[in-house]
């Protein structure tokens, strides 16, 4: 972790970010090949955020209703630390995770884009969606962001984290050898 002597003592206490898949990570849509199975568009620009929540020292959960090969996939590539598909009572999944790792609500933020989330979102700290998301979801999120899902969304919620944590240049740098702008 970086030093915390000018970071928000909320965003900088962040360990966890959990995110949706469906409307968060991709645009919703449902696609299905010649075979039947499931395909999904993934932004490559979310990439950019797994890597920069990593160097920041926190982990990165995919919690999704549904099950899906192709996000097995992607979310390997991206190195999430945990991923948990087929869960409908996303809530009581996550309160039983923090409960046996001994996480605070204070230090997971959600990502989520639809009312399905709601009831995770209740018991994290930090609530963020992309700028298409339900009204309810909109409601009650810490941070809008004006990217939709699928579009690299995911991204620009970690990317305003860590700007707010006042560590993205740093760890930018870190990362990719150059400071952002």
């Amino acid at each position: 972790m970086f030093s915390t002597d000018n970071i928000s003592k909320s965003i900088i206490s962040l360990q966890l970010i959990v995110t949706d898949v469906d409307g968060t990570m991709t645009d919703s849509g449902v696609y299905y090949d010649d075979h039947g199975n499931e395909l999904k568009k993934f932004s490559t620009k979310d990439g950019v955020g797994f890597i920069a929540a990593h160097k920041a020292g926190m982990k990165i959960m995919v919690l999704t209703g549904r099950e899906c090969k192709a996000t097995i996939r992607r979310m390997t590539e991206l190195k999430a630390d945990y991923i948990f598909q087929n869960h409908n009572d996303k809530k009581k999944f996550l309160l039983s995770f923090m409960a046996d790792n001994h996480i605070d609500k204070s230090t997971v933020a959600y990502i989520g884009d639809d009312v399905n989330d709601l009831p995770a979102m209740s018991v994290c700290g930090y609530k963020a969606c992309p700028v298409d998301s339900s009204k309810e979801i909109k409601a009650i999120a810490d941070y809008v962001s004006p990217v939709k899902g699928g579009c690299g969304a995911v991204r620009d919620v970690i990317e305003h984290i860590l700007r707010e944590g006042g560590i993205w240049d740093t760890v930018i740098e870190q990362c990719f050898g150059q400071a952002g702008i």
